[in-house]
């Protein structure tokens, strides 16, 4: 698995609206950003990264721009399946 390196995220007026609509704020996509805990591809060559923001675990889809550059296209709660796979990996961690 290629692993993501997040250097800079690029926001405009839509995507921090688009955000906000989610209940996600633009400094838990940073958090997120910076400590990514699992990731997969995603549609039209985009990433599902998921990270934790304290207690919370959000899911973020991001476009990749360039070397280290990405631009978050949503964030929103992580769904079911995909805590599962962040609790799994702490898991390990502990172990």
């Amino acid at each position: 698995m290629t692993r993501i390196i997040v250097r800079e995220l690029i926001w405009d007026k839509w995507n921090k609206e688009h955000i906000k609509r989610h209940g996600v704020t633009i400094d838990e996509v940073e958090v997120v950003a910076r400590n990514i805990l699992t990731h997969k591809k995603a549609k039209q060559e985009r990433y599902l990264i998921i990270g934790r923001t304290g207690s919370r675990i959000i899911t973020v889809i991001i476009d990749r721009k360039g070397v280290g550059i990405y631009y978050p296209v949503t964030a929103r709660d992580a769904a079911k399946k995909e805590r599962r796979k962040v609790y799994e990996k702490e898991k390990k961690k502990i172990a």
